[in-house]
């Protein structure tokens, strides 16, 4: 086998040469044996090394003749234009949460890995990958996704009182792939979008990206302010309004039905379209009250994944909608990404079908119920008192004492180590009321952290 940290090395050795003159462009290198014996590594070491090396441009390949440094001058990067710029710098918390560089992440968006990964599904991860029988797992697969999943999803969905049959049952890579469909379908440059303030950061950039006119409506603890609804609404005719009914990420607020009411009647008079992200709708109660049970999948367009509940690796989500609307969006899916991987989608499905992802959905609200009570005592404790989520979830939307500046807490804190997600982010003009941060449950009470607290808020 190949060393990667050799291959590594050679690469960053020889990049350096080339960029620094002392290679020249037209110049043969070494040959694979010639190349192993100098640098003292295996010639499949140094096979891989020059595979990058013409990978990244650096290196070119000529048939019978061996290697050399690359003739055709390497371009600079194209430099992305101001929206991609933009939406870049609103999701740099997520590029966060994807690289993992601090230690201590209480502004993490997921539950830690271990909350998974020591439940029996790691037990089942294989045996679920075959479930469904021989036949079918190599290939492409259905765009709209592996079918005994589909009905598993449909009737969960009507077991949350969501009129949905497998057929308006579309699944994605994740729910940001299910937003990205929508978007791309639906939403034009220059289109009026209504977007909870605060709300989804990621779905921030994605409008950005779509060039859309991202409004903000204030996200009050019962859902949307209906106030400032209309208030929006006398000043643009929005295409959608994207928002969170339950477990509201951030603030932790639940949708009431009241709320719930007025902004579908707001939606029916105004002709806009609903979606409605329900990312924690596994660990939360089926009675609670969702924008697609009221409306009968009419003008809301109802989004899920597993991604919170049982893997962020998985990217296994789905769309609910329309006939006629979700088929679009299934030929939206069938000319960008052609399908998605029946491999997770059968894995899911074979975890639910055997019982395991239920008693896992059954610890898993537990661990976050203890969480939640530790969190709050701990917090308290340090003088940080957000109020308990009343729906459940993983967030706490945590004010900050007076004279404690957001950004500069947040400065501190990267500086130990410490991830923290600043409230401004979760807002589409980065302009938070007051400063706040989110924080997850699952590292909230983290020593470390506290200890930071305590030391900085004097508590």
């Amino acid at each position: 086998m190949s060393s990667p940290s050799k291959a590594s090395a050679i690469v960053e050795r020889m990049v350096a040469a080339i960029e620094g003159g002392t290679l020249r462009p037209g110049e043969r290198v070494a040959s694979v044996r010639e190349g192993a014996r100098d640098q003292g590594v295996s010639k499949n070491t140094l096979a891989v090394a020059y595979d990058q090396l013409v990978a990244s441009g650096h290196l070119e390949a000529r048939r019978g003749a061996g290697y050399f440094v690359a003739t055709a001058p390497r371009l600079p990067p194209r430099r992305p234009g101001p929206e991609v710029e933009e939406a870049l710098d609103l999701v740099s918390l997520l590029r966060e949460q994807t690289e993992a560089h601090y230690s201590v992440r209480p502004g993490e968006g997921r539950p830690p890995p271990a909350w998974m990964e020591e439940s029996e599904l790691g037990a089942h991860f294989a045996r679920a990958a075959r479930f469904g029988g021989q036949g079918g797992a190599h290939d492409y697969g259905s765009a709209w996704g592996y079918e005994p999943l589909r009905e598993r999803i449909a009737l969960s969905l009507q077991e949350r009182a969501i009129p949905c049959p497998p057929d308006q049952v579309l699944l994605t890579g994740g729910a940001n792939h299910a937003l990205d469909l929508i978007i791309r379908h639906m939403v034009e440059p220059g289109d009026a979008v209504l977007v909870d303030d605060p709300g989804y950061y990621p779905l921030f950039g994605k409008l950005r990206l779509a060039r859309a006119r991202v409004v903000g409506v204030r996200r009050g603890p019962e859902g949307p302010d209906l106030e400032d609804l209309a208030e929006k609404l006398a000043g643009v005719r929005p295409k959608l309004f994207f928002t969170q009914s339950l477990a509201h990420n951030p603030t932790g607020g639940t949708l009431v039905p009241a709320v719930a009411h007025a902004v579908l009647q707001a939606a029916e008079r105004y002709g806009f379209h609903i979606v409605e992200d329900d990312p924690f709708a596994d660990i939360l109660p089926a009675t609670a009250t969702r924008l697609a049970a009221l409306d009968g999948l009419r003008r809301v367009l109802h989004v899920g994944t597993f991604s919170k509940t049982l893997s962020a690796s998985l990217r296994v989500g789905f769309v609910a909608a329309a006939p006629e609307l979700l088929r679009a969006l299934g030929h939206m899916k069938l000319l960008t990404v052609v399908a998605t991987s029946q491999y997770a989608e059968r894995l899911v499905a074979g975890l639910m079908a055997g019982g395991h992802y239920l008693r896992h959905l059954r610890r898993l609200r537990t661990r976050v119920e203890r969480a939640t009570d530790q969190a709050l005592r701990d917090l308290g404790a340090v003088g940080l008192r957000p109020p308990r989520p009343p729906g459940g979830g993983f967030y706490l939307w945590t004010p900050l004492p007076d004279g404690v500046e957001e950004a500069a807490i947040v400065r501190e804190a990267a500086a130990r180590s410490i991830f923290l997600a600043p409230g401004a982010v979760f807002s589409p003009e980065r302009q938070a009321t007051a400063p706040m941060l989110r924080l997850n449950v699952a590292h909230a009470s983290d020593p470390r952290f506290i200890a930071f607290l305590r030391e900085r808020l004097g508590g």
